[in-house]
């Protein structure tokens, strides 16, 4: 059976946490650990799988550089892939249109679509630009799962 960005959707709705991988300059591999959701890139309107990194982390320095990303999703025994190429849009990545309104506006839309809430959004958006956050879109190249 085909899986489809319904599936990866469902899963995540189950636990939004999901390892992100990565590729290093050497070739390795480096994976971390985020919260992820499925929702529309802001650029390009296609559903997309988006998690927010902090300014400083090595996987927004090894997406830019190799502009490429997985995440996988699991719950119990099930687990579903998304592969492909990673939009960056945050303050060291910046995009033409988007100032701090619509930069605020797209890291709270990928925090509730990766099943965030927040009691103050002042706050979040305050420490989300001292943190140089940058939200990540994987657009479904491959998606593969168990089953």
């Amino acid at each position: 059976m085909a899986k489809n960005l319904d599936d990866v959707r469902s899963l995540a709705r189950k636990d939004s946490f999901a390892v992100v991988t990565t590729v290093r300059p050497d070739g390795t591999i480096h994976a971390s650990l985020v919260t992820a959701g499925v929702l529309d890139d802001p650029i390009s309107d296609i559903p997309s799988v988006g998690f927010v990194a902090h300014g400083s982390s090595r996987k927004l320095g090894h997406l830019r550089t190799s502009g490429r990303a997985a995440v996988v999703f699991r719950f119990g025994p099930d687990w579903i892939a998304v592969e492909g190429v990673a939009r960056l849009v945050g303050p060291d990545d910046p995009v033409a249109g988007f100032g701090a309104a619509q930069m605020a506006k797209m890291l709270r839309d990928v925090f509730v679509a990766a099943g965030g809430t927040h009691q103050d959004w002042d706050e979040f958006d305050k420490v989300m630009r001292a943190e140089r956050r940058t939200a990540v879109f994987v657009s479904p190249e491959r998606i593969s799962a168990n089953g």
